[in-house]
């Protein structure tokens, strides 16, 4: 993300201009938008016309500059794009003011948004803008007869090749040795910075000579990590050992992954743990939160005005971190945002136990 100007606007509002780079950074903008911002970005907008040197058509496309005020935002990861829905406040074409419009706004897409920036808000985009320097890692698991690629993003994993083929060496071999051929020629499209490379007992090291001796290149930037599984659940462990950090030291997701194993030991252990807006709510007001865990789909949705929580989502924010607390928005579009979710999509590391 980068952030190019930042200037006071009315009634403590702060106007931020930025360009996306990547689809991390419009994923972080989804949890940024809410109903009653102003986004200002170009646009094209279909005109009817029907004059004496033009029939009506049904409309023909004009470039324009406009201000929506939002009304919804969604993040479509298949289609590059994040879509901000709302009525145009303003623009250059008065006839247009008050109508609803869709907002399209894809990577290197300047817009400005103006609204009262929350802490979180605020901290959300310097983590967009510190990410951009991350290198991309792949994921290879393997074992025998399977092996699986997954791409890593902040706003989560996702499966990006998987490949079958016959166990075992001896007769087998050729058959082994095919798995390998693939994804040696998977990974070598792959424009990534790293690579990590992991499955249970042998066969990820056989893999490894595999390439070594086909794309000899690609293997400075392998390393290996002793899994007890592949595919979702060997990339899981991979996280959670950190093997990701190493090479991409800001990632959220190992972050999240280890907070969530550390909230259901301690929920296990019936110990430092609170969970469900109730018991949170509670560690909150004794000022017992170390560390507060909040999903957020579910932090979007109580800052709606549909939301169901009888009280400020804010005011519970600002109140952890006045006490000392850190608060963690959990990635939705990831396992152990999966698993929070199950715990009403928020949840606190304590100090101490509470009775």
């Amino acid at each position: 993300m980068q952030v190019k100007s930042r200037e006071p606007a009315d009634a403590g509002r702060e106007r931020i201009t930025v360009v996306p780079e990547s689809l991390d950074d419009l994923w972080h903008l989804t949890y940024v938008l809410e109903p009653g911002d102003l986004v200002s970005g170009d646009t094209t907008r279909r005109i009817q016309r029907n004059d004496d040197q033009m029939r009506d058509t049904g409309g023909e496309r004009e470039h324009m500059y406009i201000t929506l005020e939002v009304e919804d935002s969604e993040f479509h990861k298949f289609a590059n794009r994040l879509r901000i829905g709302g009525v145009i406040a303003d623009c250059s074409r008065e006839d247009q003011l008050g109508q609803h419009h869709t907002l399209n706004v894809e990577e290197t897409k300047e817009i400005t948004i103006e609204k009262v920036w929350k802490a979180d808000q605020l901290d959300r985009l310097e983590e967009a803008e510190a990410a951009t320097e991350n290198p991309d890692v792949a994921i290879a698991t393997v074992e025998e007869g399977e092996a699986h690629i997954h791409t890593v993003a902040q706003y989560g994993t996702e499966e990006y090749a998987d490949f079958t083929g016959t166990t075992g060496k001896g007769e087998y071999a050729r058959g082994r040795d095919e798995l390998f051929a693939q994804l040696t020629d998977a990974l070598s499209r792959m424009d990534v910075d790293a690579i990590v490379l992991a499955g249970p007992g042998f066969t990820k090291q056989d893999a490894y000579k595999y390439i070594e001796d086909n794309a000899p290149d690609i293997t400075e930037k392998i390393s290996m990590v002793d899994t007890s599984a592949v595919g979702d659940r060997g990339v899981h462990e991979v996280l959670k050992r950190g093997a990701v950090e190493e090479v991409q030291q800001e990632t959220r997701i190992a972050e999240e992954a280890e907070l969530v194993d550390e909230l259901m030991a301690r929920i296990g252990e019936g110990a430092r743990a609170a969970y469900g807006i109730e018991q949170v709510k509670q560690a909150s007001d004794y000022g017992a939160i170390e560390q507060l865990l909040i999903l957020d789909e579910r932090l979007r949705h109580e800052r709606g005005t549909d939301g169901e929580w009888d009280l400020d989502v804010n005011e519970l924010i600002t109140d952890v971190e006045r006490k000392g607390g850190d608060v963690t928005v959990f990635s939705s579009e990831f396992a152990p945002g999966d698993q929070l979710e199950g715990f009403g999509g928020i949840a606190a590391l304590l100090r101490y136990r509470l009775e």
